[in-house]
């Protein structure tokens, strides 16, 4: 059993990780059809399926839809998907009005709104909320909104300055705008019955457009046809002064850019100027009114129907809204991450009773998520058509897998588990520092000028984040060094690979950290100069001691620091590895701190909730630098030979 549990755990967690490779059958509404019709939102073509997702991410923080919050899970929580979730914000908005996904846990905003507390009796958790219980405080959001945007207008504070309560007015303000941009994308907000609304109004348009020629000319007019045409106009500009999604293809003409895709609100406006309604119009009404009746049948349809109608004229958005929307299915990080956590606690298991079955596991389920994060990746530089690192979640994502690779290697020379266990909790937490930046919105954005060049991309940008990928495993393994040193007598004790010894544990870390560091030194240091060369072709500067710029010197210096110290013997085995935790507080601010300033040319993914956990990070980096600074005697691994001496 022993020897074969490395590959039933494998073949277990391969199954439930690749099992989405196969779409589940949907008895009634295929939501799945409707997931993949495609749009054009933040300036991206997408499915509708990764509106949905990105939509609910940045309103419930989730991609599923909890319409019993206040339920724990035993109980049996009643999730819905995001899709069938966005569907009913669509096509049925009186229902998902009284669905709480709105997350609001500020408690000065709760009772700004007049929101029940936590209530099980009333079926109220505390957190969320439907647009229902929010709609009647929204002039309250409303005048805090605009006494703080007025504030900023006058330059009297900046977004920077806002207190807490300010932060969380404005995020439920964007949460409430995002809304009501989805309610108004297919069709009017207030409609009843889409589809019979639709064809009155293609109707009324000779005469609705006669009576306000007749108007504006002084001369008599059909009062009642005038009154209702302008009406549903009225009605229109609303929809479209809302920007929603572009939810309709331009005309079917060779050389359309993806500016010309359209919304509906402003296509029905068009209708009132003498210009053609599209027919794609027609179909999304024909799918409202299916939708709401409740004609599974006849829903999926006119979804398969319109979507074959695109493929003529627009088959490559179909076919990526496709593939977008089969990658979101598969869901590859979150399986990795969970592949990852497994492998952790098999590799910790490992230390505790030296059986070789669970290191091997171990290793097996991180080659694993591993696979299941390299698809990953691969998969989204083939959907966006760019090298992996685009943005600040996408770093993450890469410097995830980059240390993962190096754990692994590390893990093929010493077989000691420990670079299992760098590669599985460095994987697992930037995955999961991965998933909180995907809570400010599509993940997939447009590039940003400053990034908008494939070849740097996929030279500077790729290199540096090697370089800060490896000096955190480097200190990674120094933190497992004074975690083991302090707290357990294995530091100093032999290991044995394949059987014979290969000397202390405590030695060999040591010599990963060095190695290691050599390594962040290089790719940091390669990684910056061509940095500097792509700011020389942009910008016309190779350096402009920007705040980016300054934190990548500064992770190169840092690192170089260490070696000198190292080499000229300033510095043993346990300055190197304190030196090395030091290294993570350098590489997290240059990472993340100095997009939080919110200056300089590389001030993209400006990201304020990410503050509080970079300061608890460094904390904690600096409470292991106290430990690793404690006297020997106080070291368990260390504490026999300080009393010899």
């Amino acid at each position: 059993m022993k020897k074969s549990l490395p590959l039933i755990l494998t073949v277990v967690m391969a199954a439930w990780g690749f099992g989405s490779l196969r779409e589940q059958p949907e008895k009634d509404i295929r939501y799945s059809e409707f997931g993949r019709l495609p749009l054009l939102f933040n300036g991206r073509l997408q499915p509708m399926d990764s509106l949905a997702r990105n939509s609910l991410l940045q309103i419930r923080e989730k991609q599923a839809a909890n319409l019993e919050p206040w339920k724990e899970w035993h109980q049996g929580p009643k999730m819905i998907p995001a899709i069938q979730w966005l569907a009913s914000v669509m096509m049925k908005p009186e229902v998902a009005d009284a669905w709480p996904v709105f997350r609001v846990d500020h408690p000065e905003l709760t009772a700004l709104l007049k929101l029940p507390v936590k209530d099980e009796a009333t079926h109220q958790d505390g957190k969320h909320y439907s647009w229902n219980q929010i709609q009647p405080s929204l002039e309250a959001m409303r005048e805090q909104t605009s006494r703080i945007t007025g504030r900023e207008k006058q330059k009297l504070s900046d977004p920077s300055q806002r207190t807490s309560f300010e932060q969380a007015v404005m995020k439920l303000h964007e949460r409430l705008i995002l809304y009501l941009r989805l309610k108004n994308t297919l069709q009017p907000q207030d409609a009843r019955d889409w589809p019979a609304e639709f064809k009155e109004y293609t109707d009324l348009i000779p005469a609705g457009v006669a009576a306000v020629r007749a108007q504006q000319a002084g001369e008599k007019h059909d009062a009642a046809t005038f009154e209702k045409f302008l009406g549903l106009l009225q009605k229109f500009d609303a929809m479209a002064r809302f920007e929603p999604p572009l939810l309709l293809p331009p005309p079917a003409r060779e050389g359309h850019p993806h500016a010309e895709w359209m919304r509906v609100g402003e296509v029905l406006l068009e209708g009132a100027r003498g210009e053609a309604i599209p027919d794609s119009v027609r179909a999304y009404a024909a799918i409202s009114g299916a939708f709401r009746q409740g004609d599974a049948a006849e829903f999926n349809r006119q979804v398969v129907r319109y979507r074959l109608s695109l493929a003529p004229d627009f088959g490559p958005a179909v076919v990526k809204a496709a593939r977008e929307h089969f990658f979101n299915r598969l869901e590859p990080f979150y399986k990795a991450m969970v592949i990852y956590v497994l492998a952790f606690l098999l590799a910790c298991g490992f230390w505790f009773n030296l059986s070789d079955g669970l290191r091997r596991s171990a290793v097996w389920l991180v080659v694993l998520a591993f696979v299941i994060h390299t698809g990953g990746l691969i998969f989204r530089m083939w959907l966006e058509g760019r090298p992996p690192v685009t943005n600040l979640y996408s770093s993450a994502i890469f410097i995830g897998w980059g240390a993962c690779a190096l754990g692994l290697v590390l893990e093929g020379f010493w077989k000691n588990s420990i670079g299992v266990v760098i590669s599985s909790a460095v994987g697992f937490l930037t995955l999961i520092i991965a998933h909180h930046l995907s809570l400010a919105g599509d993940t997939m954005e447009m590039m940003r000028a400053v990034l908008d060049t494939n070849f740097w991309l996929a030279t500077h940008v790729v290199v540096v984040t090697l370089g800060y990928a490896s000096t955190f495993v480097a200190g990674f393994l120094a933190i497992v060094y004074i975690v083991m040193g302090v707290f357990t007598p294995n530091l100093t004790r032999p290991m044995s690979r394949d059987g014979a010894a290969h000397g202390e544990l405590g030695k060999s870390l040591a010599k990963m950290v060095y190695g290691i560091v050599c390594f962040a030194t290089l790719f940091s240091f390669v990684g910056t100069v061509l940095g500097g060369i792509w700011a020389d072709q942009s910008w016309g500067r190779f350096w402009g001691w920007d705040p980016k710029e300054n934190g990548a010197l500064i992770i190169v210096l840092w690192n170089a620091l260490v070696l000198h110290l190292r080499w000229g013997g300033i510095v043993r085995e346990r300055g190197l590895i304190t030196c090395a935790v030091v290294g993570n507080i350098v590489t997290s601010w240059s990472w993340f701190g100095v997009n939080m300033l919110g200056i300089g040319l590389h001030s993209y993914g400006f990201l304020d909730a990410a503050f509080m956990w970079l300061m608890l990070f460094i904390a904690s980096q600096l409470a292991l630098i106290a430990l690793s600074s404690l006297p020997l005697k106080n070291w368990r691994s260390f504490r026999t030979e300080a009393k010899a001496t």
